[in-house]
């Protein structure tokens, strides 16, 4: 629970600025990104916009809020959402990346994953543009279980509502070249 009140999403819509909203409690996102952090999330939303573009009921979003419940409103990196009818997401993305940084670590790998876990999100991506590398978790049964750490291969993914590749040495490539 929070120290300070406790908002819901009708107190969300009148903010100004960027923030979440995880359980009632007010977060406000970092100033604006980093280069690297943008260049992984334009990245991560042209590898899926390449690799699922055959898949018609599937779009790509790029920090769309996700109304999780009431008082939980996400605001993902770069999502993949299926047969979604409304202007926002209102139900689990099939997959999710969160950029992380120093100041985004804790929210990114508990908070954040908790919520996606807890949700049904099929596959949470955390990717570290410091290290070049993702860490890539499926959702089984409710638990996410690490895949594993991925630089440079790829990654297939057939159990979601569209079929489709992620070439993590395409995602990396630019940030590596100036390593």
């Amino acid at each position: 629970m929070c120290l300070v009140e406790y908002y819901t999403y009708d107190d969300y819509k009148k903010w100004e600025g960027d923030w979440e909203l995880i359980r009632g409690c007010p977060v406000a996102m970092a100033p604006s990104p980093v280069k690297s952090h943008q260049n992984l999330v334009a990245m991560f939303a042209y590898e899926f916009n390449r690799n699922f573009l055959n898949c018609e009921e599937c779009e790509v979003l790029v920090e769309e809020d996700w109304i999780v419940e009431e008082d939980t409103v996400l605001r993902p990196d770069v999502s993949i959402v299926c047969n979604e009818q409304n202007e926002y997401i209102t139900k689990a993305p099939e997959i999710v990346v969160e950029v992380v940084s120093k100041s985004t670590a804790k929210r990114d790998e508990k908070i954040k994953f908790d919520i996606y876990e807890k949700e049904m999100v099929k596959y949470y991506i955390l990717a570290y543009p410091e290290f070049l590398k993702a860490k890539v978790y499926k959702n089984e049964n409710g638990k996410f279980i690490k895949i594993g750490d991925f630089s440079n291969e790829k990654l297939k993914i057939s159990d979601t509502s569209c079929e489709g590749e992620i070439d993590f040495d395409t995602i990396f490539k630019k940030l590596r070249s100036k390593k």
